[in-house]
Order: C-alpha cells, then structure tokens, then sequence
C-alpha cells in the first residue's frame, strides 16, 4: 500500500522463555497523504495500549455528523463529524476490532460492555440505550476529582460510572464490532448525544509497552510516525477507576 510503514512482528526479540502475547485481528481504515482511503489488517497483541485504539464504541452507535447521525460503521475515513466546539473535522483514521465473548484473555481489557440506557446523564444524553466498549470516555469530572481539577474538566471512563440501573455490566451473547476514530485533532465529539472523545493514547501511552510493541502500534496509523504525533490533548484522562452513579450528575 501507499506510504505503508513497514510492520514489526509481535515476536521480534521476543526469548523462547517468554510467553508468546495473545494476539487480535485490527482492522483499520485510513487517509493516506494523497487523501485517499485505504484499508489494512493487523495481527498485534491484545493488551490495552491497541485494544484502546479500537475499542470505544459498539456497531450502530450513532455519531452526530454536519447532516444527521450516522452509524460509526457507516462512517469512512474524510467524513465529516461534528466536534464539541461547535465545527466539522474529517474523520483522519477508524480502528475496528471484534469481541468474542466466548473467548476470553487475561491480557485483554474487552472484558465486557457497557450498556448506557437512555437519559442516564440526563435528557437525550444518550438520546436511547447505546452500547459502549472499554475505551469510551465521557466528558464529566468525577466528584472526588473536582476539588483538585478545579476547573479543569476530565475524560472519565464510561464503564467507571457502573451503577446497575442507568449503566449496566453486560456481556453480549454474540461476537460484537468495536470501534474507536481519530481526527487530525483529539476532540470532543457526540456519540448518542453524549459529549465523548476522539482517539488519543493518552500522555502515559510511552511508558506501557517496550520499544518493539511500540513499533508495532504505531504500524497501525499511516498518519503517525511518533507517539508525540497525536498531538496535544484537548482535555486530560482522569484516572480508571470507579466512580459515582450516572444519576448523581
């Protein structure tokens, strides 16, 4: 393909003494410097780091667009999405990935959904019930946080406001599409009508995995040849853990 970096194996380097990762299938669509689309697959670890990358949103969750909402599988790579200043920005890059719940990894972080039943963080916010994977944040400060943050808000982990009742563990009965997107800028965007975010690996992400699987993720983005490539962030990612309930918000 055009401009294709070449792509480290998930071995490289790798002792006969030491496990072999389990691996996942990413596949991935992208504008190229030309402004064209192209698609690829990749075989890579399944550990946070790639898993993150493609992992936010369910197949059929709508994203509000300059004309109307469109279903993340329907959007391809230059579309136009709105973000939440208020302009359009063409989608740069969309990962997908497939979670087998019948075949689980301890390595993995798809473990299971997160199911966000309509209005839970209050009206139209989502506008009906929407599905989200492990990836998806919202843009809310959890309530321990805001002393410190002030008036700093945060990206907080959907799946953090588990309460049982507006958001809900569940585990599909059946193999389930994920998705995540990159713009040319991490943004905010409108997943349901929640305010939520574009891909961004975080400012840790060089610190997760070695040389080598850095390599092989960033394979992954013909538009990124360093971590420092994703640019700056728009709002920080608050910690992972669990927070308060949906309706206390």
């Amino acid at each position: 393909m055009y401009g294709r970096k070449p792509r480290p194996s998930a071995f490289d380097g790798r002792s006969s003494q030491q496990a072999a990762p389990a691996l996942r299938r990413y596949e991935v669509a992208c504008l190229n410097a030309r402004g064209d689309i192209e698609t690829s697959s990749h075989i890579a670890p399944a550990i946070p780091l790639f898993e993150a990358a493609v992992s936010a949103f369910a197949r059929g969750t709508l994203i509000s667009t300059p004309t109307g909402e469109v279903a993340i599988e329907d959007l391809l790579p230059g579309d136009e999405i709105l973000t939440g200043r208020g302009n359009a920005s063409p989608v740069q890059w969309i990962g997908s990935t497939t979670f087998r719940p019948d075949r689980p990894s301890s390595q993995s972080s798809i473990t299971h959904m997160t199911r966000v039943m309509a209005d839970a963080f209050g009206i139209s916010r989502p506008s009906s019930y929407m599905m989200a994977g492990p990836a998806a944040r919202i843009l809310h400060t959890p309530d321990h946080l805001r002393a410190s943050a002030g008036a700093q808000k945060m990206l907080t982990p959907l799946r953090g406001f588990v309460d049982g009742e507006n958001v809900i563990d569940v585990t599909p009965p059946a193999p389930i599409e994920l998705f995540h997107l990159c713009l040319k800028h991490h943004a905010i965007i409108f997943a349901g009508g929640l305010e939520v975010e574009s891909y961004h690996p975080g400012t840790g992400a060089s610190t997760e995995v070695s040389h080598n699987l850095r390599q092989i993720y960033l394979s992954m983005f013909d538009h990124i040849h360093h971590l420092a490539d994703f640019g700056p962030m728009i709002y920080p990612h608050a910690p992972g853990a669990r927070y308060h309930d949906a309706s206390a918000i």
